[in-house]
């Protein structure tokens, strides 16, 4: 997928007098992106908008002005737009009783290590999790994980008639859910926007 450009991102200013709408366009977006695995896993699925969202977002608040800092936010968040057959996601451990936090991130360590899939057909696609992110003996509630796919089953992820799945399979966790023919539309589309540019 095509990396967000310096001349794509708008300055507080200007993007104050947008943000609304593209927030809007963005949440709209995400609806087809977020599935729910368990009780406490979220994954968001990225393209390009969410990703320039989270760019835009990030300048706002953190009031960044100067051309090297929004290159900065540029360069560190195009790293979550997937490259050639690949998906891309950000996974949210949801946990609403501060008094569990610890102890539910606790028992999610290890969840790096095959224990995450994404399955099309017959095949499993274990997670790639961001490496920069892990520590040993710690898990962080925001993880950035891509899958990547073999070019056949990147063409199969349209076709209706494959099953296609994600799920856990870790010790102190399970879950699974199987994409709907509205977020199958959307993440194919990603799959098919990445092909083109990549070979054109």
């Amino acid at each position: 997928m095509k990396p967000i450009q310096f001349d794509e991102v708008k300055n507080i200013y200007e993007y104050e007098k947008v943000r609304k709408p593209f927030r809007e366009k963005v949440i709209a977006e995400k609806k087809a992106r977020r599935i729910h695995l368990g009780e406490n896993m979220t994954i968001v699925f990225e393209n390009r908008d969410t990703v320039l969202f989270q760019i835009q977002e990030m300048i706002r608040t953190e009031k960044i002005i100067t051309d090297r800092g929004m290159q900065h936010e540029i360069d560190t968040y195009n790293e979550l737009l997937p490259g050639e057959n690949e998906l891309s996601a950000t996974l949210l451990i949801d946990i609403t009783d501060k008094h569990l936090i610890k102890t539910t991130l606790d028992s999610l360590i290890g969840l790096n290590k095959n224990s995450l899939f994404l399955k099309i057909a017959h095949n499993e696609y274990p997670a790639n999790f961001d490496e920069s992110q892990i520590e040993e003996g710690r898990i962080s509630a925001v993880q950035y994980i891509k899958w990547k796919l073999s070019a056949a089953d990147a063409q199969a992820f349209a076709d209706p008639s494959t099953a296609v799945e994600l799920f856990v399979r870790h010790p102190n966790y399970t879950g699974l859910h199987t994409l709907s023919k509205s977020e199958r539309s959307a993440l194919n589309r990603d799959l098919s926007e990445t092909a083109e540019n990549i070979h054109t």
